[in-house]
């Protein structure tokens, strides 16, 4: 299936521009929020290098801003690039398990495979694997409870240009678990019996190891 930015830059312009005022906006090395001003009548919600993914992460930042915030450039949110310390990462961490939860959202009406990200390569990487589920738990409360109302109608409209089942449900959000033998592979979990048959494979893989 494509993915063209284009298609989101449509789709959001169709969606919010006329209520909010706000555009997507392809842009360069780094991504930006920048509300109206003397030099531009609308909000804009700059994404980086024309990435699909990044114009996902972006949309899931300004759903979860509330007016005031979206009055401000970046929203006002703290940021420090990557190369964080510890408790730098665990508060970039803190505030991004909502946009993340979003995003991933986002990913699966427009049927495309989502990763969350620590954002942190040269510096303090943490738990990963405690983020991710921090990520899928606030995903399961908003299925739960309910989107926020801007990210609930971008689900809608991507559901249904991308051909998605809609409302998104639980089982379509696979919990991913780090192999521990393997390093980097995840497996995809989709119910307690598969994450029993999964730890099983891992122990085994574990034994045979030690035997050799």
């Amino acid at each position: 299936m494509q993915h063209n930015y284009q298609d989101l830059i449509a789709l959001f312009e169709q969606v919010f521009f006329k209520q909010y005022n706000t555009r997507l906006i392809k842009g360069g090395d780094e991504p930006l929020y920048a509300p109206a001003d003397e030099h531009c009548a609308y909000h804009q919600i700059i994404f980086a290098h024309g990435y699909f993914a990044s114009a996902l992460h972006e949309i899931s930042h300004w759903c979860h801003a509330g007016e005031q915030r979206r009055l401000l450039e970046d929203f006002g949110y703290w940021y420090i690039p990557d190369g964080r310390n510890e408790q730098q990462q665990k508060k970039f961490e803190q505030v991004e398990v909502i946009p993340q939860a979003l995003e991933w959202a986002f990913n699966v009406a427009a049927q495309k495979k989502f990763h969350t990200s620590a954002d942190n390569l040269n510096g303090y990487l943490g738990d990963t694997a405690g983020f991710k589920a921090k990520v899928h738990q606030q995903v399961l409360t908003f299925i739960e409870h309910g989107f926020p109302p801007r990210a609930q109608q971008f689900i809608e409209v991507l559901t249904q240009f991308y051909q998605c089942s809609y409302p998104v449900t639980a089982e379509q959000f696979s919990y991913l678990v780090e192999d521990s033998v393997e390093g980097s592979v995840d497996n995809i979990i989709k119910s307690d019996d598969e994450r029993r048959m999964a730890i099983s494979e891992i122990r085994e893989k574990e034994q045979s190891c030690e035997a050799l």
